[in-house]
């Protein structure tokens, strides 16, 4: 009996440590990713990606300040971060301004420091899955770096397809939303805006599990139906 506590306590601190330190499980509650994330996916997240801050640690007790082997995100990074007006809410969205860009969006399109983000209309009218019940269209969108990722869009005038130019402070950061017309990002300054770099807690990796529909993931005898076995084990981009 004393053997299989200390075992079942080691393995404990194992999972603990990789949880704090190198990867986080987390779920797809929503459809603000979509088509790159969909609702009932499930995915890795690399804490060691941008160095470690509070949030880094469970329950987020405030021992330090700052962050620790910090690292800086790439533009088109996916990342999960602490809503900084609730950091008790973990919202993820894709890095699209960097501290000191000038993001704007006009008629649907991207704005950079004054330039155009590429964008390509790949399919008209698609419905990429079966949490897109009505037509969309959908873009390619590259930015200068080179990351490259499908939007959608299903207006070309909807309400944050033309906003205000964004100043992004020093140290923080423009996050987007791939569904751009359901996505409250940091167009939104009143409830996301801009995201301070400790407020980021790491950047999704790879999706291990995905489940459609409304069945929860503890139904198993559902799996064989359920499961979206061509998104497990794919690279988030």
């Amino acid at each position: 009996m004393g053997e299989t506590v200390r075992v079942v306590i080691h393995a404990l601190i194992i999972a603990l440590v990789i949880r704090t330190f190198l990867f986080q499980p987390f779920n797809i509650p929503s459809g603000s990713m979509i088509p790159t994330l969909l609702v009932g996916d499930y995915l890795f997240v690399s804490k060691y990606s941008y160095g470690y801050t509070h949030y880094s640690l469970p329950f987020s007790p405030a021992v330090f300040s700052g962050r620790i082997f910090g690292s800086r995100p790439h533009r088109g990074d996916v990342v999960v971060f602490r809503l900084p007006r609730d950091p008790s809410i973990d919202y993820i969205k894709r890095v699209i301004g960097l501290p000191g860009d000038r993001i704007q969006v006009l008629h649907s399109v991207v704005y950079i420091n004054g330039a155009p983000v590429k964008r390509e209309l790949v399919t008209q009218g698609c419905v990429a899955h079966e949490d897109v019940g009505q037509p969309v269209m959908c873009y390619r969108e590259t930015l200068p770096n080179g990351v490259s990722y499908i939007t959608h869009d299903f207006t070309k005038d909807g309400f944050l397809d033309n906003t205000e130019v964004y100043q992004v402070p020093p140290n923080e950061y423009f996050m987007m939303g791939d569904n751009r017309d359901n996505s409250t990002d940091s167009r939104v300054l009143s409830a996301v805006g801009y995201v301070p770099f400790e407020n980021l807690i790491g950047r999704a990796q790879v999706i291990f599990f995905s489940i459609g529909g409304d069945t929860p993931a503890w139904k198993i005898w559902d799996w064989p139906w359920a499961v979206r076995w061509s998104r497990l084990f794919t690279l988030v981009r």
